[in-house]
C-alpha cells in the first residue's frame, strides 16, 4: 500500500491570542506572510493575532482570516524549506480555503480577502436569520438525523460529521434547543451548545449564498497542485472551477470530515499533518484512525518537528 502524506487545515474555533507569534520569531518565511496580510486587508491582522483582544479575534470576520493566515504561514515554511508537496490536502470548513491556497489554487492575498468576505457574510446571515449550533457526543449521525426529523420548532440539520461519535447540529435557535432532550434520550452522551454567530453549514446560510457566489466569480481559481478533498463530497477536487462551486455549496451543506479522512486513508495516506493553530483535527483523527499517524504544527516547536520528519522522508 502507498505511504502517502496529507495536510489537514483547521477551521474556526482554533484561534487564540498569541497565535503565530513564535512562528514569526522562528521563521522569516512566516514573518513575511504575517506582515503582508495587513496591506491586503487594510488592518493589522497580525497584531490582532498576537495581542487580541480575544472578543475581537473570535468575531467570525476576524477569526477566519486569522486562522487561514497562521495555516498559510506554516505551509509556506514547509514549502520554501523543503519543496514538499503533500499527496492530498483537506480543510475543515474554513480550513478548505487554507488547503486550496496551500496548493496554489488561490493566491494568498485572494484567500485572505475571500475568507474575510465569507466571515462577514456568515455574520450577516446570522443577523438576518438567527441560528445556532450544538455539538453532539456519543451518538452516530444516522441516529441524530432520525431525532432531528421529529423536531417541529424550526429547521435543524447535521452540519459537521466530525467522527463516528461526534457531530454538530445547526439550525434555528428554538429547533436546536428543542433537539437537546430527545438527543440525550436517544443515547447522546452530551449535547453542548456552541458559541457561534449563526447556523453555519445549514439552509439558514442560504440568504448569503448568492452574494458569496458573486464575490467568488471575480476571484481567480487555478487548478490545485494536489487534490483537495472537499467537505461537501468527501472526494477530491482537481480543478479550480470545481473548487469555486464547492466553496459556495459548502455554506449550506454538511462538512463530511470523517468521510474525507476515511477516503484518504483508503487511498494509502498513513501520515496526516495538521497545518495551522491548535490540534483539533489531530485529536479527532487519532481517535478514529488508529493505523495512521496524526501530527500537529500548532507552534514553532511542532513545525520544527514536522520539518525534520518530512526531511527524513526525502
Amino acid at each position: 500500500m502507498a505511504d502517502h502524506v496529507a495536510f489537514l487545515f483547521p477551521g474556526q474555533a482554533s484561534q487564540k491570542v498569541g497565535m503565530g507569534r513564535d512562528l514569526v520569531e522562528a521563521f522569516p518565511e512566516a514573518k513575511a506572510v504575517f506582515e503582508a496580510s495587513g496591506e491586503v486587508l487594510g488592518f493589522d491582522l497580525a497584531a490582532l493575532c498576537f495581542e487580541g483582544p480575544m472578543e475581537e479575534l473570535t468575531e467570525t470576520r476576524n477569526a477566519q482570516p486569522a486562522i487561514l493566515l497562521h495555516s498559510l504561514a506554516v505551509a509556506t515554511v514547509i514549502r520554501e524549506r523543503l519543496g514538499f508537496v503533500p499527496d492530498f490536502v483537506a480543510g475543515h470548513s474554513l480550513g478548505e480555503f487554507s488547503a486550496a491556497a496551500a496548493v496554489g489554487s488561490l493566491g494568498a492575498d485572494d484567500a485572505l480577502r475571500v475568507v474575510r468576505r465569507r466571515g462577514e457574510l456568515m455574520w450577516d446571515a446570522g443577523q438576518k436569520v438567527p441560528g445556532t449550533m450544538a455539538a453532539v457526543m456519543g451518538l452516530d449521525p444516522a441516529a441524530i438525523t432520525e431525532v432531528l426529523a421529529t423536531i417541529e420548532d424550526g429547521r435543524v440539520v447535521v452540519a459537521n460529521l466530525n467522527s463516528e461519535k461526534q457531530s454538530v447540529i445547526s439550525g434555528d435557535v428554538a429547533a436546536v434547543e428543542a433537539a437537546v432532550e430527545p438527543l440525550e434520550a436517544a443515547g447522546a452522551r452530551r449535547v453542548m451548545p456552541l458559541s457561534v454567530s449563526g447556523a453555519f453549514h445549514s439552509p439558514l446560510m442560504d440568504v448569503v449564498r448568492e452574494d458569496f457566489a458573486e464575490f467568488l466569480a471575480g476571484v481567480r481559481f487555478a487548478d490545485p497542485g494536489a487534490p483537495v478533498v472537499a467537505n461537501v463530497t468527501a472526494r477530491p477536487c482537481n480543478s479550480g472551477d470545481e473548487l469555486r462551486k464547492g466553496f459556495v455549496d459548502q455554506l449550506v451543506s454538511p462538512v463530511r470530515w470523517h468521510d474525507s479522512v476515511a477516503w484518504m486513508v483508503g487511498q494509502g495516506v498513513t501520515t496526516f499533518v495538521e497545518v495551522g493553530p491548535g490540534n483539533v483535527l489531530t485529536t479527532l483523527g487519532a481517535r478514529s484512525f488508529r493505523n495512521a499517524e496524526f501530527v500537529a504544527t500548532s507552534d514553532a516547536e511542532g513545525t520544527e518537528k514536522v520539518l525534520a520528519s518530512l526531511r527524513e522522508r526525502g
